[in-house]
């Protein structure tokens, strides 16, 4: 695996996430909701007041003036773990299960992206926090997912990224990655469960939105 000597280590502070070792069998796509610096992300994890809400690497983007488009930011060892799910007990609930802690067992990774996107007056595509994202960085959905049909682009470095982390992890912790549309995007018994597998955080809550459905993302996915 080449590309592990190129992962950029910034471990977090030991209070920042728990250093216990776990049995993985679960891997966890996200997206930050924020610019493209992994860094950045990492260092408002160690200097925010939360607690232990990371995981356990962030995949820079384009235009990171402190990473390139695709590096991976490592915050602490696959082996420990930190809360990145926020899964509350009425939704094990409601699909008759008991409530567990799926952050112990389970692999957060962060793309830095900014999610959904909206088109105003004047064209321009506005994050929810009013930027703008430039028209070269917007895909357009065939149809839209959960309401916006216009969202930040994933880059070609960051799927490359995402594939070479899950094949890793894949042979070290033998976690099945094959996963269909619904166990992706949908709220399912199976990740619900602690069920070995592929997921994202929409997996698990319907007021999520990251990883959306980006087609080289998905025809990545589906061919491991």
């Amino acid at each position: 695996m080449k590309f592990l000597k190129d992962i950029k280590q910034l471990t977090l502070s030991s209070d920042e996430f728990i250093g216990e070792i776990t049995k993985k069998n679960q891997i966890v796509l996200h997206h930050t909701a924020g610019n493209s610096s992994g860094v950045a992300v990492r260092n408002a994890w160690e200097n925010d007041k939360r607690g232990r809400i990371a995981t356990c690497v962030i995949i820079s983007g384009k235009g990171a003036k402190d990473t390139k488009d695709g590096e991976i930011i490592q915050c602490f060892s696959s082996r420990h773990w930190a809360y990145h799910l926020g899964v509350k007990q009425e939704v094990f609930k409601a699909h008759g299960l008991e409530y567990q802690n799926l952050d112990k067992h389970s692999i957060g990774v962060e793309i830095c992206n900014w999610g959904w996107l909206k088109k105003d007056e004047q064209g321009n595509f506005r994050t929810y926090v009013n930027t703008i994202v430039s028209p070269e960085d917007v895909i357009e959905l065939d149809k839209p997912f959960k309401g916006y049909k216009f969202w930040h682009n994933y880059t070609d470095a960051q799927i490359e990224s995402v594939k070479n982390l899950l094949l890793y992890w894949r042979d070290i912790y033998g976690i099945n990655l094959k996963a269909d549309y619904d166990q992706l995007f949908n709220v399912n018994t199976k990740a619900l469960s602690g069920t070995n597998g592929l997921y994202t955080h929409n997996s698990y809550r319907k007021d999520k939105s990251d990883i959306y459905p980006h087609p080289k993302l998905l025809e990545m996915l589906y061919s491991l």
